[in-house]
């Protein structure tokens, strides 16, 4: 579902990613982590194409995003770490104009926000501004602007802060459901807990190369814990 080949990116002439590769199939939970500046959210900002890079090639679903990217979006949702939002919109016109660039029919979009936001406990705030929202609020909203359009690969970095668990179990649960239809699931996380328990395959990246890269179950056979293994690797 998402192939990255040989991705290099550089920013003022430092090269911050060195050859970074790895593979997330089809109905598979990725698990991509490592420390601060490590260049997971330049590999996940180039993935989506958001960044440019130097070389290298990026596939979803087999379409090259630099030859057809409209097409290689279309299929994809992304949240950041930190999500802009408009925030003088409120919570029904932000979803509205969302599912409008990804061309839903109105009946369809109406009973997606309905269903997500119920799910999410949002459906009786969203009449109200983005910028009244807590913090939590709004990763919610974000949360659930990436998954209504229900896109085959989802890429999300550091998906689980600010929410409260019941929401982060609901946001795990909808991760495999998206798994179960045969979509993928990208994400970057420092909550090691959560990759060693959710991820099919994991990939460690340190100082812009992939130093460890496969199944979670291999990985683990290694050491005690996800979390042990990290520590001992760096």
């Amino acid at each position: 579902m998402l192939e990255i080949i040989d991705l290099h990116k550089s920013f003022n002439e430092k090269e911050i990613l060195h050859g970074v590769s790895f593979h997330v199939k089809p109905g598979e939970i990725f698990g991509f982590i490592g420390h601060n500046g490590a260049g997971k959210t330049t590999t996940l900002r180039c993935a989506v194409g958001i960044l440019d890079f130097d070389s290298g090639q990026i596939k979803i679903n087999g379409v090259d995003i630099l030859k057809d990217p409209i097409s290689a979006k279309s299929l994809t949702a992304y949240l950041p770490d930190n999500p802009d939002l408009y925030e003088n919109l409120s919570g029904i016109q932000y979803l509205n104009f969302i599912a409008n660039v990804f061309q839903i029919d109105s009946a369809t979009k109406t009973a997606r926000i309905e269903e997500l936001s119920k799910e999410f406990e949002m459906y009786d705030y969203l009449g109200d501004q983005i910028k009244s929202y807590s913090h939590g609020m709004k990763q919610k909203i974000a949360l659930i602007s990436a998954f209504i359009h229900q896109p085959k690969l989802l890429v999300l970095d550091e998906p689980f802060v600010g929410l409260d668990p019941k929401a982060a179990y609901l946001m795990k649960e909808r991760l495999k459901q998206l798994c179960s239809n045969g979509g993928s699931v990208c994400f970057s996380s420092h909550v090691l807990e959560v990759v060693e328990n959710l991820c099919d395959e994991i990939a460690i990246i340190k100082s812009g190369n992939i130093i460890r890269n496969g199944k979670t179950s291999e990985i683990l056979a290694e050491g005690e814990s996800l979390e042990k293994f990290f520590l001992e690797i760096e």
